[in-house]
């Protein structure tokens, strides 16, 4: 899929999204802070979120037992023995799971102040790679062309001058391709700059 987000006023340059096949999970990634519980796989039709499910693991393997009650439960056990926080991930098509921080990680990450919105960002940004809504944007150039010795023959392309990848989400992606591209145009001489 193929979108054009934004094109200069002049028509010379335009951004766009293109559909990022090779987007990596951004579970490995190193930097992740928050520990996953996987609690249904739908009979193994998911992989799991995390393999380990991190430090409190084994307080959820003694309370899964109880299907209807266990989650907020965990939740509980969660908030009052270790100050921290759970929120629970059930997408339409995909692993059921539990997001969390201990108070003690949620202290040395920002103070306590925002980790529930971070939960959610990461939570987040692994649904968008589950999905499939990984993106990347391509900034062009549109390029004149004229045939060798016939000035008459002519048509006009674009050409890619600049691109990233790996933006989980299309509302981010979008947003970061419209930047991207009034960064580029700025920095520009400005005799090719596009109005």
């Amino acid at each position: 899929m193929t979108n054009i987000i934004e094109t200069t006023n002049d028509g010379r340059y335009r951004v766009r999204l293109v559909h990022d096949d090779h987007a990596p999970n951004p579970r490995h990634d190193r930097d992740t802070q928050v520990h996953v519980i996987t609690i249904d796989t739908h009979l193994g039709q998911y992989i799991l979120v995390d393999r380990d499910g991190g430090p409190l693991a084994e307080a959820w393997h003694r309370l899964c037992w109880n299907r209807w009650k266990g989650v907020d439960i965990f939740t509980r056990y969660v908030a009052i023995f270790h100050g921290g926080i759970v929120l629970e991930s059930a997408p339409e098509r995909g692993a059921r799971s539990l997001w969390y921080m201990t108070g003690e990680e949620m202290v040395a990450l920002d103070a306590g102040l925002l980790s529930e919105g971070y939960v959610e960002a990461e939570m987040e940004e692994y649904e968008a790679w589950a999905e499939g809504d990984t993106w990347a944007w391509v900034i062009e150039e549109r390029v004149a062309w004229t045939r060798d010795g016939d000035e008459s023959a002519s048509m006009e392309t674009w050409e890619e001058v600049d691109s990233c990848s790996g933006y989980y989400g299309a509302p981010w992606a979008r947003k970061e391709a419209r930047e991207a591209l009034r960064h580029f145009v700025s920095s520009l001489p400005k005799e090719d700059q596009a109005s």
